[in-house]
């Protein structure tokens, strides 16, 4: 059995973006599931593994690692994964694309923040509410992407695509038309055409899958 153990939730974003990494770099896995949906993510033994009640959780190396940007660096350091260039101009870009998705994006569409959102009345849905913020984010993204390679920055997948496929499903779950946004799309199509991402899909992960 593997001593690499991922805690981790089919349909959250961030534990998306981890199993794509890991399943890029050919690191095994077992999978410990916490539905966020039933609250567990919130019962004690989970909090003792990471007290801030989220997911995804790595234990690998001796460590336990949370936050998934910080997870996918530290695998890009230690196993040479190369989701990051080299050059510190270009690492910032990657970065800074990567952000666009996981610190803009991904926050304000939280499911419990949009719950919270639509709560307080005035009108808002929770469709209504993911897709005005994620047509925002996208509208801001899509001309960030510039150049001619076939993903987010240079020609083999990087952080920032691994950021940005789970949010394009997201985007499709909730009924956003991409066609506005063509970079985008075929950036995440190539992503989602790779074996490896697409085991990583939320649909061949899920409970009963």
């Amino acid at each position: 059995m593997t001593d690499v153990i991922l805690y981790d939730y089919w349909r959250s974003s961030s534990a998306y973006r981890v199993r794509i990494g890991l399943n890029l770099i050919g690191i095994p896995y077992r999978s410990v599931p916490v539905d966020l949906a039933t609250g567990a993510q919130r019962d004690p033994a989970h909090l003792q593994t990471n007290p801030q009640g989220l997911v995804p959780v790595l234990e690998i190396d001796g460590l336990r690692l949370t936050q998934s940007l910080a997870i996918l660096e530290y695998l890009d350091e230690t196993r040479q994964a190369g989701f990051l260039p080299a050059h510190p101009a270009d690492r910032a870009r990657a970065r800074a694309l990567a952000h666009a998705v996981a610190m803009e994006i991904q926050p304000v569409c939280n499911l419990r923040v949009a719950q919270h959102a639509v709560s307080l009345g005035g009108g808002a849905t929770l469709e209504g509410w993911m897709r005005h913020f994620i047509t925002l984010g996208f509208q801001g993204l899509e001309p960030m992407l510039t150049g001619d390679s076939p993903f987010s920055h240079g020609p083999t997948p990087g952080l920032a695509d691994l950021c940005l496929v789970p949010q394009v499903y997201n985007a499709r779950r909730w009924g956003l038309d991409l066609t506005p946004f063509p970079r985008i799309a075929a950036i995440a199509a190539r992503m989602e055409a790779l074996p490896d991402v697409a085991a990583a899909h939320p649909d061949r992960v899920k409970p009963g899958a």
